[in-house]
């Protein structure tokens, strides 16, 4: 059992093994784009059958390769977030592809693209920085979102009736409508169009949407970059020190079974100069 679970394990970090499982992740990619074509998926749906079995499989062997590397601590396996995500993407594709499963099994398929981010040291610390700054762009969700009820509010009392559509006014009518009349400058949808019909009664008009782009969208973006900026180097320096206790510990394993095959060595020459002669 411990000479599997050593031979999981080096086979588990190996870059070979690891290049292999992503070259399937891409190739299942393609095929999952190729069954989208009503032509090729009734021409070849033997083949593509056959195809996603087979990857099916190869993703089986390669979760228990994983698994049977934490032996005897199975658990440890589930302490990577990373690790939990591809286990439910495989597990998934066993459910029965009829009634409601059938979608679920569907899904679990185009899931396994987003694998490519787990084989992939750059992609997850893209990821990694996006969940990381989820907390604290809270803070500056916040902050825009004022500044659109208090641009929102003042553009009712300032506009009310200045854009009037077959009776209806579609921009100011109601703090709703105006606090999405602001989403859409913030965006840069269309914000010309929304001023220039304005500034035909209100010649100032520009001040109101130049003072809200620079304080929304220069302001707001800048604070968004800098969170994940901040974020970023941080998560980096999280990945740095978990490579390099990786590498040490490969590094005290590779010494320790060194070192075991050489008292195996001595214990083999003991027990032949120990026979009589």
């Amino acid at each position: 059992m411990q000479a599997l679970q050593a031979w999981c394990e080096k086979t588990a970090l190996r870059s070979l093994f690891q290049n292999f499982i992503l070259v399937v992740i891409v190739l299942n990619s393609a095929l999952i784009g190729f069954e989208t074509s009503p032509y090729l998926e009734h021409k070849y749906a033997d083949l593509f059958w056959w195809l996603n079995h087979s990857v099916q499989a190869i993703f089986v062997v390669e979760i228990l390769i994983r698994l049977m590397a934490c032996h005897p601590g199975y658990l440890n396996f589930f302490k990577s977030g990373w690790n939990i995500f591809d286990f439910t993407v495989v597990a998934l594709t066993f459910l029965p592809e009829f009634g409601e499963f059938a979608t679920i099994v569907r899904m679990a398929r185009v899931l396994r693209i987003t694998r490519l981010v787990a084989y992939s040291a750059e992609l997850r610390l893209i990821v990694d920085t996006m969940f990381r700054s989820i907390p604290s762009m809270g803070h500056v969700i916040l902050l825009l979102g004022l500044l659109l009820y208090v641009y929102g509010v003042l553009g009712v009392n300032l506009f009310r009736g200045t854009d009037v559509v077959d009776g209806q006014d579609k921009r100011w009518g109601n703090l709703g409508l105006a606090i999405w009349t602001m989403f859409q400058t913030i965006t840069f949808e269309n914000w010309v169009g929304v001023c220039d019909p304005l500034m035909k009664e209100h010649p100032w008009a520009w001040v109101f949407f130049a003072t809200f782009i620079l304080l929304g969208v220069f302001v707001g973006i800048n604070l968004f970059v800098a969170v994940v900026m901040n974020n970023l180097d941080e998560v980096k320096e999280e990945h740095g020190q978990a490579k390099h206790l990786a590498s040490d510990s490969n590094g005290i394993l590779e010494r320790v079974q060194s070192l075991k095959a050489q008292l195996e060595e001595l214990e083999k020459l003991l027990q032949r100069d120990a026979k009589p002669k």
